[in-house]
């Protein structure tokens, strides 16, 4: 869990995940949407892909990235079950006084 909330502790990790939501994209269309260099994107790139948050497949030259959204969904379970969120989002509600 730790490897995913460091992963998405950088804001250009963040947007490359959101654009993903949106479906599949190759590297270039996605460094395409930053101005950092071609290093500092593969950097990211290895970041999400070593948090297991997405995963790539090779088409003729190009790589593919698909966001795993599974993973996001159960590390963000996770936290919230270790302070004990879960009980307190299901449980009855206190209707307040008036």
């Amino acid at each position: 869990m730790s490897q995913v909330f460091k992963a998405l502790s950088d804001p250009t990790r963040r947007r490359v995940l959101h654009l993903l939501r949106a479906g599949p994209l190759s590297a270039g269309d996605i460094a395409d949407q930053f101005d950092v260099s071609k290093p500092t994107m593969s950097a990211h790139f290895a970041v999400l892909r070593e948090a297991d948050l997405v995963h790539t497949e090779k088409v003729g030259k190009s790589v593919i990235y698909h966001l795993k959204l599974s993973v996001l969904e159960d590390a963000l379970l996770g936290f919230v079950h270790s302070f004990g969120l879960d009980a307190q989002a299901s449980g009855p509600r206190e209707e307040t006084a008036k």
